[in-house]
């Protein structure tokens, strides 16, 4: 091992990096390496806005590596990578340390008797062009073997990488879109998580360059065509008895009241959530009805045309399987924070005893809208402004993001919107092709 990769995500979904040589490592996490906070206001062309709370060449931060999660990079010999935590020089948790912000959500669960598991679903396009353009690297039909073969070199090098980096891969497979797969990790608990998203990202990328390939995990990456989303999963246990909110209940397809309410807290802010889950402009070029990505606030068992698809896991396994899949979210967003939104969500959701409307069975763009009004079944936002907007009324997110956080993605979200203001859907999707 040569050198290891500091690694944090900024606002707009972006992973940074600062490294040592290895020798440095003790050094690293004993006094940290410098950062600016400024980097907390990047856009995704990497222009720079400010906020109240964040903006300006002045101040500086520590990054220290979190040693209990530094892992060697099978997929870059000679390379490790440590996610880190963010200081002030006073030693202060940084405001904008969403990995410290989800380990606080965490910790309120806990102190109230419940823990949560979570795993992300990566979703990313192989390209194998050259420049700018996106020239799908295999041409197989949609979920079909052919496109295994294609590139069952790079896949098997890609599952031995990941498998050699400790990432528990549950499956992988070939996607709907031109050139797009899907991986799906075990779930852990929620920081562990949005460590793996990160780490299992940056092994794609890896594996895709030294197959002469390039991957993007861009929301849309053509145009007209279908995006890549980055689905969570998430399910409710009790820290005392290890038992699974979201199975053996007398509540909806076998939930107990707290998996419900839990449930039902995140369907309430939906509109809310997009703005730290789907985060970019482009996001809304995908989430539409009729495609998957769950574009109508609302759940349904099985249902992937709803928000919030309820698993429930083969007869038999239940009580470990059952949980709630986030559908309606994609890989721009920063995991870390998005994940720590979704926690809040559900913990007010229990707080309230929230409860869940019907179930949706059927695409919810199929009903008329005289239907889905009586039902409660509402369109999600329709563009990042709308998100913005949802996200800067809701109360309980601000109290659990806090304001630094909340009125720092506030400015780094309407920066994008600025950026892109008056861009084709074309432009939007060249424009943020590459950058996740």
């Amino acid at each position: 091992m040569v050198a290891v990769a500091l690694t944090w995500v900024d606002v707009s979904g972006i992973t940074r990096t600062k490294t040592v040589p290895v020798e440095r490592l003790e050094h690293a996490a004993t006094w940290g390496v410098g950062m600016s906070p400024v980097f907390d206001v990047f856009l995704l062309d990497d222009s720079i806005t400010s906020g109240r709370h964040i903006g300006g060449p002045s101040g500086d931060l520590r990054l220290h590596p979190d040693l209990d999660r530094l892992v060697t990079l099978a997929a870059l010999p000679g390379w490790a990578h440590a996610p880190a935590l963010r200081y002030a020089q006073d030693g202060s948790v940084h405001p904008l340390d969403t990995r410290a912000l989800l380990r606080r959500e965490t910790e309120r669960l806990a102190s109230a008797g419940w823990t949560v598991k979570a795993a992300f679903e990566i979703e990313w396009a192989v390209s194998k062009g050259d420049g700018d353009d996106f020239v799908p690297a295999c041409r197989g039909p949609a979920y079909g073997m052919t496109r295994v073969t294609e590139l069952a070199g790079y896949l098997r090098d890609l599952l031995k990488a990941l498998k050699a980096t400790g990432v528990k891969v549950v499956q992988l497979h070939p996607e709907y879109a031109a050139g797009q797969y899907e991986v799906s990790v075990a779930a852990e608990g929620p920081v562990g998580a949005a460590d793996t998203a990160v780490l299992v990202r940056e092994t794609i990328r890896a594996v895709s360059m030294g197959h002469g390939l390039a991957a993007t995990f861009s929301p849309k990456v053509e145009a007209d065509s279908v995006g890549n989303g980055a689905h969570v999963h998430l399910s409710l246990w009790r820290e005392d008895t290890s038992e699974n909110a979201m199975a053996g209940g007398d509540g909806p397809c076998g939930m107990t009241a707290a998996g419900e309410a839990f449930a039902a807290g995140i369907l309430a802010r939906l509109p809310a959530l997009l703005a730290v889950g789907a985060p970019s402009v482009a996001s809304y070029l995908r989430l539409v009805p009729s495609h998957w990505a769950g574009a109508f606030a609302c759940w349904g068992l099985e249902n992937r045309e709803a928000a919030l698809r309820f698993v429930t896991g083969a007869e038999g396994e239940r009580s470990v399987a059952a949980n709630l899949e986030v559908k309606c979210v994609d890989a721009a967003a920063n995991p870390y924070l998005l994940l720590a939104a979704l926690l809040a969500a559900g913990r007010d959701g229990i707080g309230a005893e929230r409860r869940l409307p019907e179930p949706v069975g059927v695409d919810p763009a199929g009903l008329p809208e005289a239907e889905r009004a009586a039902r409660g079944i509402r369109p999600l936002p329709a563009s990042l402004k709308e998100a913005v907007a949802a996200f800067e009324a809701d109360d309980v997110l601000r109290d659990a993001l806090g304001e630094a956080v909340t009125d720092t993605v506030s400015a780094v979200r309407r920066g994008e919107i600025d950026l892109l203001d008056g861009a084709t859907p074309e432009e939007v999707a060249a424009v943020t092709r590459w950058r996740h």
